[in-house]
């Protein structure tokens, strides 16, 4: 029967295979810890110190900025297996508290990697220093392209990419969620994610059944 630390030790070689050094994989063997979560669990709330960096191994990961001045939220980007959050590291780094949240968008599983070694496998291990910077990269390339939906697309443009990034992200073309949850996702109004629902559904892109959105 395999331990804990040998069944980690799988988990990084099959799910992050860019951690090419062996000490690092026996590293995060012999201090990660796994902790699972079931959909729509808040892993990391607004306002919380990060107390571990997480490493995605299944599942998938919401991750929601917070306005501080009207407290309306905006969806910044999924996590999916083999990512991390970026700006969790940004959180511990600078040991401030969190300015997004973070919710298991279906049953998910992480590696929780305490603070300490985040910082000192940097100058350590090359591969993990690559990892975070490759992180940080791909988060903010997925910022700046929701700030452009935001800036430059249609209401329209922005939901139908909403849908097809939860699908995906879901790995099912059936979307189960509110049209008042799209609305807080999109910081939009209910009213007028519900008109652009039906439009689409009009022009045979989806169809719409209670709680739920069948892609087409």
């Amino acid at each position: 029967m395999k331990t804990d630390n040998q069944k980690i030790f799988d988990l990084v070689r099959e799910h992050f295979p860019d951690f090419s050094e062996l000490g690092l994989q026996n590293e995060i063997a012999e201090v990660g810890i796994i902790r699972a979560f079931e959909e729509g669990q808040v892993i990391l709330n607004f306002g919380s110190y990060v107390k571990a960096v997480p490493l995605l191994i299944e599942g998938s990961i919401k991750v929601v900025r917070e306005d501080e001045a009207d407290g309306r939220e905006l969806l910044l980007y999924y996590l999916n297996a083999g990512e991390t959050c970026s700006m969790s590291f940004s959180c511990c780094m600078m040991d401030k508290k969190s300015d997004i949240r973070t919710t298991a968008e279906k049953d998910s599983t992480i590696i929780a990697i305490p603070l300490k070694y985040v910082d000192e496998w940097m100058s350590k291990y090359q591969s993990w220093k690559n990892f975070v910077m490759r992180s940080y990269d791909s988060r903010m390339q997925e910022m700046i392209k929701t700030l452009d939906s935001i800036a430059f697309k249609k209401m329209d443009e922005r939901l139908l990419k909403y849908l097809l990034t939860k699908a995906e992200a879901h790995n099912s073309k059936i979307i189960i969620s509110t049209h008042q949850e799209i609305a807080d996702d999109l910081n939009a109004s209910r009213e007028s994610i519900s008109r652009l629902l039906k439009q689409l559904e009009k022009n045979g892109v989806i169809t719409l059944e209670r709680n739920k959105i069948v892609l087409l």
